[in-house]
């Protein structure tokens, strides 16, 4: 290991010589933990906790009686919570998956192969990184109401799969696999198909990763979908009945602040799948970054 002025340059263990960055990191991570603190302690409030002042950052008498108001309010609504939580899981790991395929392979194609428009195609890509989804609201409706797909599960999927930003990522990373390496591999008899799974996917795994990440932020937390695309109620997802559960409730007109605390859980359980699937890939998340091109 090298050694600079007798001390260890990038220790593979712990050496006292890392005690100053800890002085440094150790409270820039706290701060940065305090509104993920605040939104875990928020949910478990008691009403009146909800409203004191001064007020508090950490709840003292911890109560679930919020989440239980928020469970028997879907139920009074006609529809039971598990099912929005039914359709909000089998749209979400389905756009994901399909998220994940189409980008990888699309990238691929557009890296590796050679056909005619290809760099159009890209550069198409790269211009609806600039369009907002409000932009493209009226054509998409336009469209999936022609396909005949409102009051489907795949109306909340399809319009979601599709990452431009996921793709140039991808993209980036297959472009740095030598050619020379595709070149052998055909030599030796592999397919497309083969190369790409054998060669190219263990390569890109953590930009598809980063994908699935994004992805998942996307179709988990998608209210307009719901909202435009489909009329049954009990196939609407979670996101959607978080989304207006504060016009649901009962005497909201006459009481603006009553329910709050079945706010604050709903926050919680949007935020907990997030920061869940964020922990588990962030080291994939920051590969990519360092590989891509993004500085």
């Amino acid at each position: 290991m090298a050694k600079f002025s007798g001390m260890k340059i990038n220790p593979k263990k712990f050496h006292r010589s890392q005690i100053k960055f800890y002085f440094i990191l150790i409270p820039m991570a706290i701060f940065m933990g305090l509104p993920i603190m605040f939104i875990v302690s928020h949910a478990f409030k008691p009403l009146n906790e909800l409203f004191a002042f001064p007020p508090r950052f950490f709840v003292r008498v911890p109560t679930l009686q919020n989440f239980r108001d928020l469970i028997s309010l879907a139920a009074d609504s006609g529809v039971p919570f598990s099912r929005y939580v039914f359709n909000s899981l089998i749209v979400t790991t389905t756009g994901v998956f399909l998220s994940m395929l189409f980008t990888s392979l699309a990238a691929y194609g557009l890296s590796k192969l050679h056909f005619r428009g290809k760099k159009l195609l890209f550069e198409i890509n790269t211009l609806a990184l600039m369009f907002v989804p409000i932009a493209v609201t009226i054509p998409r409706y336009i469209t999936i109401a022609r396909l005949g797909l409102i009051d489907s599960y795949l109306v909340l999927i399809l319009p979601l799969i599709a990452l431009p930003v996921g793709l140039f990522l991808v993209k980036q990373f297959i472009d740095q696999t030598p050619n020379e390496l595709i070149e052998s591999a055909k030599i030796d008899g592999a397919s497309e198909m083969q190369i790409f799974l054998k060669i190219i996917f263990p390569i890109i795994l953590p930009a598809v990763a980063t994908v699935g990440i994004l992805s998942f932020q996307l179709i988990w937390n998608d209210v307009i979908g719901s909202t435009l695309y489909v009329n049954d109620e009990s196939m609407k997802t979670l996101a959607f009945y978080f989304a207006t559960v504060a016009q649901t409730m009962p005497g909201q007109a006459a009481n603006p602040v009553a329910g709050q605390g079945i706010l604050a859980a709903a926050s919680l359980i949007m935020f907990v799948p997030n920061i869940i699937m964020f922990i588990f890939l962030q080291n994939k998340v920051m590969n990519t970054m360092a590989h891509s091109g993004i500085k």
